[in-house]
């Protein structure tokens, strides 16, 4: 949808919380199971496995927020802090993914939000490389398709945080209206609304980047 519109068409110390570890309703424990209850019950080890297991989803999501490598770092320290501060709220009623999933959205929308304004004046000068980089050597219909890529990732910039959340997981993650509900805690019904406003915002950002050219630091 996106490209159609582009293309015209370290953890600190936390207190340890007085709520009881998880316990597995099932017979047989996963993995993420017996990881979290022994960081609950403070293995910083089990903590640290937790970490390496799940870091390549937190980074993939965070990348989509963030503009830079320094930003990547924090924000990916970040989800990881609030997963470690509230683990022992997983319950184990559902996959730990979704539940760390949930706290990486909410975090990535928390760092739009707080750095919005700084990011529309401030230059980048250690840019996260393009989703797709312009390649000489690409054919017209891979050319194009590449423009429209950096195209659509700076349009993204200039929408507000909820407008960039909700595309961001309907389009870039391809995710359906009722996961995008259940991530943002937003009514499905609200969340159509928002993509919809969301969308005619982008092709506003489009038409304005393609009059005034993408700056050579975005």
């Amino acid at each position: 949808m996106l490209l159609a519109i582009a293309l015209g068409s370290p953890i600190p110390a936390v207190p340890r919380s007085k709520k009881q570890p998880v316990t597995c309703m099932k017979d047989a424990v996963s993995a993420d199971e017996q990881l979290v209850q022994a960081a609950c019950a403070g293995n910083a080890h089990a903590f640290s496995e937790i970490i390496a297991k799940h870091k390549g989803r937190v980074f993939n999501m965070a990348a989509k927020y963030a503009r830079n490598h320094h930003e990547l770092e924090d924000l990916a320290q970040e989800v990881f802090i609030r997963v470690w501060r509230g683990i022992a709220s997983w319950r184990g009623t559902a996959p730990f993914e979704h539940w760390l999933t949930k706290i990486a959205v909410h975090t990535c929308f928390d760092f739009l939000r707080r750095h919005r304004r700084r990011r529309e004046t401030e230059v980048s000068r250690d840019a996260l490389p393009d989703y797709c980089a312009l390649e000489g050597d690409a054919t017209p219909a891979e050319a194009a398709e590449n423009h429209a890529l950096l195209l659509v990732r700076h349009a993204l910039t200039k929408l507000t945080p909820k407008e960039q959340l909700v595309l961001t997981l309907l389009e870039l993650e391809d995710r359906t209206v009722r996961e995008v509900s259940v991530l943002t805690g937003w009514s499905e019904g609200n969340v159509k609304v928002r993509a919809h406003r969301a969308r005619a915002s982008l092709r506003a950002a489009i038409e304005q980047i393609r009059r005034d050219g993408i700056p050579s630091h975005a």
